[in-house]
Protein backbone atom coordinates (compact mmCIF):
# COMPACT_ATOMS: atom_id res chain seq x y z
CA UNK A 1 0.00 0.00 0.00
CA UNK A 2 1.30 3.44 -0.89
CA UNK A 3 2.21 5.56 2.13
CA UNK A 4 -0.36 8.39 2.31
CA UNK A 5 2.26 10.87 3.56
CA UNK A 6 4.48 10.18 0.55
CA UNK A 7 1.99 9.30 -2.19
CA UNK A 8 1.85 12.80 -3.74
CA UNK A 9 5.54 13.61 -3.25
CA UNK A 10 8.08 13.52 -6.10
CA UNK A 11 9.70 10.11 -6.67
CA UNK A 12 12.41 8.96 -4.31
CA UNK A 13 15.68 8.70 -6.23
CA UNK A 14 17.16 5.20 -5.96
CA UNK A 15 20.70 4.39 -7.13
CA UNK A 16 22.01 0.84 -7.24
CA UNK A 17 24.81 -1.15 -8.78
CA UNK A 18 27.80 -3.35 -8.00
CA UNK A 19 30.51 -2.36 -5.59
CA UNK A 20 33.08 0.07 -7.04
CA UNK A 21 30.68 1.23 -9.78
CA UNK A 22 30.66 4.79 -8.45
CA UNK A 23 27.08 4.82 -7.18
CA UNK A 24 27.96 6.47 -3.86
CA UNK A 25 29.73 9.35 -5.56
CA UNK A 26 26.78 9.74 -7.92
CA UNK A 27 24.36 9.83 -4.98
CA UNK A 28 26.33 12.63 -3.31
CA UNK A 29 26.43 14.60 -6.57
CA UNK A 30 22.67 14.29 -7.07
CA UNK A 31 21.81 15.02 -3.45
CA UNK A 32 23.96 18.13 -3.58
CA UNK A 33 22.28 19.34 -6.77
CA UNK A 34 18.79 18.58 -5.48
CA UNK A 35 19.28 19.87 -1.96
CA UNK A 36 18.83 16.33 -0.71
CA UNK A 37 19.83 13.63 1.75
CA UNK A 38 21.70 10.39 1.01
CA UNK A 39 20.00 7.36 2.59
CA UNK A 40 21.95 4.12 2.92
CA UNK A 41 20.77 0.86 1.32
CA UNK A 42 23.90 -1.21 1.96
CA UNK A 43 23.47 -4.10 4.40
CA UNK A 44 27.01 -3.77 5.78
CA UNK A 45 27.14 0.02 6.05
CA UNK A 46 24.20 0.12 8.47
CA UNK A 47 26.53 -1.22 11.18
CA UNK A 48 28.77 0.95 13.35
CA UNK A 49 31.84 -1.26 13.01
CA UNK A 50 34.23 -1.73 10.07
CA UNK A 51 33.80 1.67 8.40
CA UNK A 52 36.88 1.12 6.21
CA UNK A 53 36.12 -2.45 5.07
CA UNK A 54 32.48 -1.59 4.33
CA UNK A 55 33.49 1.56 2.40
CA UNK A 56 31.29 3.81 4.47
CA UNK A 57 31.19 7.46 3.33
CA UNK A 58 33.91 9.58 4.87
CA UNK A 59 34.05 13.06 6.33
CA UNK A 60 34.36 14.74 2.93
CA UNK A 61 31.16 13.17 1.59
CA UNK A 62 29.23 13.78 4.80
CA UNK A 63 30.31 17.42 4.77
CA UNK A 64 28.75 17.94 1.35
CA UNK A 65 25.29 16.50 2.12
CA UNK A 66 23.53 14.83 5.08
CA UNK A 67 23.81 11.03 5.27
CA UNK A 68 21.33 8.76 7.08
CA UNK A 69 21.20 5.07 8.09
CA UNK A 70 25.01 4.78 8.02
CA UNK A 71 26.79 3.26 11.02
CA UNK A 72 23.72 3.26 13.23
CA UNK A 73 23.27 -0.38 14.34
CA UNK A 74 25.44 -2.53 16.60
CA UNK A 75 27.09 -5.57 15.04
CA UNK A 76 25.23 -7.86 17.45
CA UNK A 77 21.84 -6.59 16.25
CA UNK A 78 21.06 -8.18 12.84
CA UNK A 79 19.19 -5.97 10.36
CA UNK A 80 16.72 -7.64 7.96
CA UNK A 81 15.37 -6.24 4.70
CA UNK A 82 12.03 -5.61 6.38
CA UNK A 83 13.61 -3.72 9.25
CA UNK A 84 15.73 -1.67 6.86
CA UNK A 85 12.62 -0.82 4.83
CA UNK A 86 10.92 0.59 7.93
CA UNK A 87 14.03 2.61 8.78
CA UNK A 88 14.32 3.88 5.21
CA UNK A 89 10.68 4.97 5.07
CA UNK A 90 11.16 6.88 8.33
CA UNK A 91 14.27 8.56 6.91
CA UNK A 92 12.38 9.43 3.72
CA UNK A 93 9.56 11.02 5.74
CA UNK A 94 12.06 13.00 7.80
CA UNK A 95 13.81 14.22 4.66
CA UNK A 96 10.53 15.32 3.10
CA UNK A 97 9.51 17.10 6.31
CA UNK A 98 12.78 19.06 6.16
CA UNK A 99 12.17 19.99 2.52
CA UNK A 100 15.00 17.77 1.28
CA UNK A 101 14.94 15.22 -1.53
CA UNK A 102 15.80 11.64 -0.45
CA UNK A 103 18.43 9.83 -2.51
CA UNK A 104 18.62 6.12 -1.60
CA UNK A 105 21.85 4.37 -2.59
CA UNK A 106 23.32 0.93 -2.05
CA UNK A 107 24.35 -2.38 -3.50
CA UNK A 108 22.13 -4.66 -1.38
CA UNK A 109 19.58 -5.74 -3.95
CA UNK A 110 17.07 -7.15 -1.46
CA UNK A 111 16.94 -3.82 0.34
CA UNK A 112 16.29 -1.89 -2.85
CA UNK A 113 13.74 -4.44 -4.04
CA UNK A 114 11.92 -4.20 -0.71
CA UNK A 115 11.59 -0.45 -1.21
CA UNK A 116 10.78 -0.45 -4.93
CA UNK A 117 8.63 -3.59 -5.21
CA UNK A 118 7.44 -4.39 -1.68
CA UNK A 119 8.15 -7.24 0.70
CA UNK A 120 6.41 -10.20 2.29
CA UNK A 121 4.65 -9.07 5.46
CA UNK A 122 6.36 -11.46 7.87
CA UNK A 123 5.78 -10.67 11.57
CA UNK A 124 8.84 -9.87 13.67
CA UNK A 125 10.02 -12.54 16.11
CA UNK A 126 9.76 -11.35 19.74
CA UNK A 127 13.17 -10.65 21.25
CA UNK A 128 12.65 -13.05 24.16
CA UNK A 129 11.76 -15.91 21.82
CA UNK A 130 14.74 -15.18 19.58
CA UNK A 131 17.08 -15.21 22.58
CA UNK A 132 15.65 -18.54 23.77
CA UNK A 133 16.09 -20.09 20.33
CA UNK A 134 19.65 -18.78 20.07
CA UNK A 135 20.44 -20.41 23.40
CA UNK A 136 18.88 -23.66 22.20
CA UNK A 137 20.91 -23.56 18.99
CA UNK A 138 24.12 -23.03 20.97
CA UNK A 139 23.27 -25.89 23.34
CA UNK A 140 22.10 -28.40 20.70
CA UNK A 141 24.31 -27.52 17.76
CA UNK A 142 23.32 -26.69 14.21
CA UNK A 143 22.53 -30.20 12.99
CA UNK A 144 20.10 -31.01 15.80
CA UNK A 145 18.51 -27.55 15.64
CA UNK A 146 18.01 -27.80 11.87
CA UNK A 147 16.52 -31.29 12.18
CA UNK A 148 13.95 -29.95 14.63
CA UNK A 149 13.10 -27.09 12.26
CA UNK A 150 12.69 -29.55 9.39
CA UNK A 151 9.74 -31.17 11.15
CA UNK A 152 7.74 -27.94 10.85
CA UNK A 153 9.40 -26.22 7.89
CA UNK A 154 11.24 -28.77 5.74
CA UNK A 155 11.58 -26.37 2.80
CA UNK A 156 13.51 -23.74 4.74
CA UNK A 157 15.55 -26.29 6.69
CA UNK A 158 16.49 -28.00 3.44
CA UNK A 159 18.06 -24.91 1.92
CA UNK A 160 19.98 -23.69 4.99
CA UNK A 161 23.30 -25.14 6.18
CA UNK A 162 23.48 -26.12 9.86
CA UNK A 163 26.08 -23.38 10.42
CA UNK A 164 23.67 -20.58 9.44
CA UNK A 165 22.62 -19.77 12.99
CA UNK A 166 20.96 -16.46 12.18
CA UNK A 167 18.60 -17.75 9.48
CA UNK A 168 17.82 -21.03 11.23
CA UNK A 169 16.89 -19.16 14.40
CA UNK A 170 14.76 -16.71 12.44
CA UNK A 171 12.92 -19.53 10.64
CA UNK A 172 12.30 -21.37 13.90
CA UNK A 173 11.13 -18.14 15.51
CA UNK A 174 8.64 -17.38 12.74
CA UNK A 175 7.31 -20.94 12.93
CA UNK A 176 6.89 -20.85 16.70
CA UNK A 177 5.53 -17.29 16.87
CA UNK A 178 3.01 -17.60 14.03
CA UNK A 179 2.33 -21.33 13.71
CA UNK A 180 3.16 -21.01 10.01
CA UNK A 181 6.50 -21.91 8.34
CA UNK A 182 8.68 -19.16 6.95
CA UNK A 183 8.55 -20.80 3.52
CA UNK A 184 4.77 -20.27 3.46
CA UNK A 185 5.16 -16.58 4.24
CA UNK A 186 7.72 -16.25 1.45
CA UNK A 187 5.63 -17.94 -1.23
CA UNK A 188 2.68 -15.57 -1.15
CA UNK A 189 0.57 -17.47 1.35
CA UNK A 190 0.14 -14.23 3.29
CA UNK A 191 -0.32 -10.55 2.66
CA UNK A 192 2.42 -8.64 0.90
CA UNK A 193 3.44 -5.05 1.56
CA UNK A 194 3.72 -3.33 -1.80
CA UNK A 195 5.86 -0.30 -2.57
CA UNK A 196 5.18 2.49 -0.09
CA UNK A 197 6.72 5.27 -2.19
CA UNK A 198 7.11 6.26 -5.80
CA UNK A 199 10.67 5.66 -6.96
CA UNK A 200 12.85 6.64 -9.88
CA UNK A 201 15.68 4.13 -10.12
CA UNK A 202 19.10 4.37 -11.74
CA UNK A 203 21.45 1.38 -11.99
CA UNK A 204 25.15 1.68 -12.83
CA UNK A 205 26.48 -1.33 -14.73
CA UNK A 206 29.91 -0.37 -16.11
CA UNK A 207 31.93 -2.92 -18.13
CA UNK A 208 32.93 -5.78 -15.87
CA UNK A 209 36.64 -5.27 -16.56
CA UNK A 210 36.39 -1.70 -15.28
CA UNK A 211 34.55 -2.80 -12.14
CA UNK A 212 37.04 -5.58 -11.40
CA UNK A 213 39.98 -3.17 -11.77
CA UNK A 214 38.22 -0.71 -9.46
CA UNK A 215 37.60 -3.52 -6.93
CA UNK A 216 41.33 -4.28 -6.78
CA UNK A 217 42.27 -0.63 -6.42
CA UNK A 218 39.73 -0.07 -3.70
CA UNK A 219 40.66 -3.07 -1.56
CA UNK A 220 44.34 -2.20 -1.75
CA UNK A 221 43.46 1.36 -0.71
CA UNK A 222 41.42 0.03 2.22
CA UNK A 223 44.47 -1.83 3.53
CA UNK A 224 46.57 1.33 3.19
CA UNK A 225 43.90 3.25 5.13
CA UNK A 226 44.01 0.85 8.10
CA UNK A 227 41.63 -2.01 7.26
CA UNK A 228 44.00 -4.57 8.79
CA UNK A 229 44.03 -2.90 12.21
CA UNK A 230 40.27 -2.40 11.94
CA UNK A 231 39.75 -6.11 11.24
CA UNK A 232 42.07 -7.11 14.08
CA UNK A 233 40.20 -5.01 16.63
CA UNK A 234 36.84 -6.26 15.40
CA UNK A 235 37.76 -9.97 15.39
CA UNK A 236 39.30 -9.67 18.86
CA UNK A 237 35.82 -9.00 20.23
CA UNK A 238 34.83 -12.61 19.51
CA UNK A 239 31.54 -12.06 17.71
CA UNK A 240 29.23 -14.91 16.69
CA UNK A 241 30.42 -16.04 13.21
CA UNK A 242 26.81 -16.11 11.98
CA UNK A 243 26.28 -12.36 12.45
CA UNK A 244 25.82 -10.49 9.16
CA UNK A 245 28.80 -8.16 9.65
CA UNK A 246 31.10 -11.16 10.04
CA UNK A 247 30.47 -11.72 6.33
CA UNK A 248 31.87 -8.33 5.32
CA UNK A 249 33.93 -8.77 2.17
CA UNK A 250 37.62 -8.95 3.02
CA UNK A 251 37.21 -9.65 6.74
CA UNK A 252 37.75 -13.40 6.41
CA UNK A 253 40.79 -12.92 4.18
CA UNK A 254 42.46 -10.39 6.50
CA UNK A 255 41.52 -12.58 9.46
CA UNK A 256 43.46 -15.49 7.97
CA UNK A 257 46.56 -13.30 7.78
CA UNK A 258 46.07 -12.08 11.35
CA UNK A 259 45.86 -15.73 12.45
CA UNK A 260 49.22 -16.40 10.81
CA UNK A 261 47.77 -18.57 8.03
CA UNK A 262 48.76 -16.36 5.07
CA UNK A 263 51.20 -13.60 4.21
CA UNK A 264 49.81 -10.10 3.92
CA UNK A 265 50.36 -10.02 0.16
CA UNK A 266 48.34 -13.21 -0.22
CA UNK A 267 45.59 -11.87 2.04
CA UNK A 268 45.33 -8.72 -0.08
CA UNK A 269 45.16 -10.78 -3.28
CA UNK A 270 42.45 -12.98 -1.74
CA UNK A 271 40.55 -9.88 -0.59
CA UNK A 272 40.66 -8.48 -4.11
CA UNK A 273 39.34 -11.76 -5.51
CA UNK A 274 36.54 -11.87 -2.93
CA UNK A 275 35.56 -8.30 -3.82
CA UNK A 276 35.48 -9.13 -7.54
CA UNK A 277 33.33 -12.21 -6.90
CA UNK A 278 30.91 -10.14 -4.86
CA UNK A 279 30.72 -7.50 -7.59
CA UNK A 280 30.03 -10.23 -10.15
CA UNK A 281 27.07 -11.53 -8.13
CA UNK A 282 25.73 -8.00 -7.74
CA UNK A 283 26.14 -7.32 -11.45
CA UNK A 284 24.10 -10.39 -12.36
CA UNK A 285 21.39 -9.53 -9.82
CA UNK A 286 20.97 -5.92 -10.92
CA UNK A 287 20.68 -6.91 -14.58
CA UNK A 288 17.46 -8.82 -13.91
CA UNK A 289 15.82 -7.86 -10.62
CA UNK A 290 14.87 -4.17 -10.90
CA UNK A 291 12.53 -3.92 -13.92
CA UNK A 292 11.90 -0.45 -15.27
CA UNK A 293 15.16 0.99 -13.91
CA UNK A 294 17.27 3.40 -15.94
CA UNK A 295 20.51 1.51 -16.62
CA UNK A 296 23.83 3.15 -17.47
CA UNK A 297 26.82 1.19 -18.76
CA UNK A 298 29.32 3.61 -17.28
CA UNK A 299 31.02 4.43 -14.01
CA UNK A 300 30.44 7.64 -12.11
CA UNK A 301 31.61 10.79 -13.85
CA UNK A 302 30.69 14.45 -13.88
CA UNK A 303 28.98 14.08 -17.25
CA UNK A 304 26.96 11.08 -16.07
CA UNK A 305 25.84 12.98 -12.96
CA UNK A 306 24.68 15.85 -15.16
CA UNK A 307 22.85 13.50 -17.54
CA UNK A 308 20.97 11.78 -14.72
CA UNK A 309 20.24 15.07 -12.96
CA UNK A 310 18.57 16.40 -16.10
CA UNK A 311 16.46 13.26 -16.33
CA UNK A 312 15.39 13.58 -12.71
CA UNK A 313 14.42 17.20 -13.18
CA UNK A 314 11.98 16.17 -15.94
CA UNK A 315 9.93 14.18 -13.41
CA UNK A 316 9.68 16.97 -10.80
Amino acid sequence: MMDEELEDAPPVIVIGGPTASGKSALAVDLAEELGGVVINADAMQVYRDLPILTARPGEAECARVPHRLFGMIDATDPCSAGRWRDLALAAIRESRAEGKHPVVVGGTGLYLKALCDGIDDIPAVPAALRAALEARYDAEGGFVFRAALARGDPQTAGRLPPTDRQRLVRAAGVLEATGRPLSAWQTGATARMGPAVLTQTFILLPPREAIYAACDTRFEAMVEQGALAEAQAFLARGFDPSLPLMKAVGLRELGRHLAGETALEEAIAEGCRATRRYAKRQYTWFRHQIPGANTYNAQHSESLSLEIFKKIRQSY
